[in-house]
């Protein structure tokens, strides 16, 4: 039998790239053999021709499905719906701007039939201003210093899977998500494939830089416990600096030198009593974390 493959696109005013992708799509996949595919346009509260673009394009080839959310959810909540409708063999997951190249998937696929059940796409090289290519990579190489779990360098929510991955990440009950640790976080079969970022073929890119760091932290907090333990590290710092501060008082008193009256004992106490409260902090985090 054929090989069903499902391709979660997440979209959100693409009018002006979407022609493109119902011409590449085909382009890319109909020539493959024993392959029936379709695509899973997600539309994320769009307010220009989205929707009517994709409406259009389903009444000439079925294969271009949509799914109409009530409003903008976000990138993550919609590739999350495109993945609980996906039903083919095997789901492809990638941005609707064109920056995730459908022509790199049959090399993911290739992946997949040699047995793996994840293959997601690496980004070799990004077409992107140098700031936030430096912010990408420091978000990526602090994620994976930090996490418990092993997240790859430089790999985003591009990626294939097959449909029993696809399924378990479906079914996770989290709701503010970060997909590319939960796929990490579930194991399987994995590999990355490297590919070349390319520019949005067109418009202006919609993850504002609110939204991107609201996305790092999603994945800072859902897949490391270290930002529960600062408080900690920072509460012994502070108890420490108190206990210093009235070791000194003690020597100064008894050696007979001069020190400031009242100042020392309110900043031993202040610190130390400080410190202890974030330690305290600290250890409530832990249980939180666990």
């Amino acid at each position: 039998m054929p090989t069903q493959l499902s391709i979660v696109i997440p979209v959100y005013n693409e009018e002006e790239t979407l022609s493109e992708m119902f011409a590449r799509l085909p382009a890319t996949f109909d020539s493959i053999p024993d392959l029936q595919w379709k695509a899973i346009f997600v539309n994320d509260g769009s307010r220009d021709r989205t929707v009517a673009m994709i409406e259009e394009a389903h009444a000439r080839d079925a294969r271009f499905t949509l799914i109409d959310l009530s409003r903008n959810f976000g990138h993550q909540a919609a590739m999350s719906a495109g993945l609980a409708h996906a039903d083919g063999d095997v789901v492809a997951m990638m941005d609707g701007d064109l920056q995730d190249p459908p022509e790199v998937i049959p090399k993911l696929l290739e992946k997949w039939r040699e047995g793996y059940q994840v293959v997601y796409a690496v980004r070799r090289k990004r077409k992107e201003g140098l700031i936030k290519r430096t912010a990408y990579a420091m978000f990526y190489r602090s994620m994976k210093a930090i996490a418990a779990i092993d997240i790859p360098l430089d790999a985003g929510d591009f990626c294939l899977v097959d449909k029993a991955v696809a399924q378990a990440m479906a079914a996770l009950p989290e709701r503010n998500r970060f997909l590319r640790g939960l796929r990490s976080w579930l194991g399987f079969k994995q590999i990355g494939v490297e590919y070349e970022r390319a520019q949005r073929f067109a418009g202006a890119t919609k993850y504002s830089l609110r939204k991107l760091i609201r996305l790092a932290l999603a994945g800072y907090v859902g897949f490391s416990s270290m930002p529960l333990r600062i408080s900690a590290w920072i509460g012994l710092l502070a108890a420490f600096g108190g206990f210093c501060v009235l070791a000194w008082a003690l020597i100064a008193r008894l050696s007979g030198s001069p020190i400031p009256a009242g100042w020392t004992s309110t900043m031993a106490v202040i610190l130390f009593l400080g410190g202890t409260q974030l330690l305290m902090l600290g250890v409530i985090g832990e249980y939180l974390g666990n």
